[in-house]
């Protein structure tokens, strides 16, 4: 027996959950299938506990800070109240509510494994469904594990597992500076984790301006993390510590846990992709501007390779609904994607940075602006107010900004808003800046250049 419906969604991560759920509540026959948790990475091993960790992170950083700024404090570590958020703010890793959710606003819930069978055609163990108006893929993606030699003989972590942590190791080597790596390494440091990071580029965060990056390292070092670049692991094996990575150079790191933060991939062969005339091997879904794929088939999220990001899935599902629903929208566009790091000070981003401007052939100016902190080289200053503002310019508008600083995501809302509209840059020199904040330093940087 072969059932049929409106709408297939094969994952319920938080893109999922938005074609899904406006699909139903508009009165579409939709069924949503999810074979681990409904609501995805983010709630439970992503974006909130990961915050939670951060915040609880940074207020044991600030009260260190009292000595040089109102006198002296004792603070005493403790992760047990950071775990016990982490299990309420995720219902223990139980999406019940989620399910639920889903459920009110019309639609049906399956878990199960969901494999694509043929053209608008999906099998969940060994049932059959077909999709009237198609199917949309929003499985997301799983931390990318790289081949080094005897990783999976050792007991490592990925990002999942330091969530679920009882309790921080007393030594942690991270494999890869990146957003996920930083985060998680700079929260454990601060509750005391000896801390070792590698890193494969010249400076962390690679996929950021080397300004911020080399501001990032220079801050990591302060702390009294060990940052290593330019260095590979090329063995791995368990050790009297725990575990020892054998580097590129010849030196060995050993230390009581290890953390895989390498980036994140989607497996396209497991759903069967091939089934509708897609690629298996392809590292994403291409997708056009209103995220079909293909006839019948649409996708969102991590899988398109948009962005790894909760904000770009959401949209896309807003978007991929419109046009399940056959309802007026404009075409997807990524001009202006933000990405956010919430370390300490936090990095956030927007559009082109000037490597990927400059191969897109613009005509690029470029303005830096520092903090007072960091232009002094005060590392060791009072609080975190370090912070690098970096604008990208083609002609007379903006097309990319990266920030390092207090509040920086906040401080990327407003080139959100300069790149998505094309705000000229004389007109954004007109503004009115407050002072003394961090967005100011926009001002600066539009002041140089030039």
């Amino acid at each position: 027996m072969t059932e049929t419906h409106d709408l297939i969604v094969i994952g319920m991560g938080v893109g999922g959950e938005e074609v899904a759920g406006r699909a139903a509540e508009a009165g579409l026959d939709v069924v949503g299938i999810e074979r681990q948790l409904v609501g995805g990475e983010c709630p439970y091993w992503g974006c909130i506990p990961s915050k939670l960790m951060v915040r609880a992170a940074n207020a044991l950083a600030e009260a260190g800070r009292d000595g040089d700024l109102a006198g002296r404090a004792s603070v005493v570590a403790d992760w047990s109240p950071v775990a016990a958020r982490i299990r309420e703010a995720t219902a223990g890793w139980d999406d019940q509510l989620a399910v639920e959710r889903f459920e009110k606003k019309g639609g049906r819930f399956l878990r199960g494994q969901a494999r694509i069978v043929g053209p608008r055609e999906v099998e969940v163990d060994g049932h059959r469904f077909t999709a009237r108006r198609g199917v949309v893929l929003a499985t997301g993606g799983q931390p990318a594990v790289p081949p080094i030699d005897g990783l999976d003989q050792v007991d490592y972590w990925t990002n999942r597992e330091a969530i679920e942590a009882t309790e921080p190791p007393g030594s942690l080597v991270v494999l890869g500076a990146g957003a996920i790596g930083l985060e998680l390494a700079q929260a454990f440091h601060r509750f005391g984790t000896q801390v070792t990071l590698l890193e494969a580029a010249d400076h962390a965060l690679p996929a950021e301006e080397p300004e911020i990056g080399a501001a990032v390292d220079d801050l990591i070092r302060a702390e009294g993390m060990t940052l290593r670049t330019g260095i590979q692991a090329t063995a791995v094996h368990a050790g009297d510590r725990g575990v020892e990575v054998v580097l590129s150079d010849g030196t060995t790191v050993a230390a009581e846990r290890l953390l895989v933060a390498t980036g994140r991939r989607s497996d396209l062969r497991q759903l069967g992709v091939d089934a509708a005339g897609l690629d298996p091997d392809a590292p994403a879904v291409a997708v056009d501007q209103h995220l079909r794929a293909g006839d019948g088939i649409w996708a969102v999220g991590d899988v398109t390779g948009k962005g790894a990001f909760t904000h770009v899935a959401v949209y896309q599902g807003r978007l991929a609904a419109a046009v399940a629903l056959g309802a007026e929208h404009p075409p997807a566009d990524y001009r202006a994607v933000p990405r956010v790091t919430f370390t300490d000070p936090e990095v956030a981003s927007v559009g082109q940075t000037e490597a990927q401007a400059h191969q897109a052939g613009r005509a690029v100016r470029v303005g830096v602006a520092q903090t007072a902190a960091t232009a002094r080289g005060w590392i060791h200053g009072p609080g975190a107010e370090h912070g690098v503002l970096k604008l990208v310019a083609d002609d007379q508008v903006l097309v990319g900004g990266s920030v390092m600083g207090p509040a920086a995501g906040e401080v990327a809302g407003l080139l959100v808003l300069a790149i998505k509209e094309q705000i000229p840059i004389g007109s954004l020199r007109e503004l009115i800046y407050p002072y003394p904040t961090f967005v100011r330093g926009v001002e600066d940087a539009l002041r140089q250049l030039g």
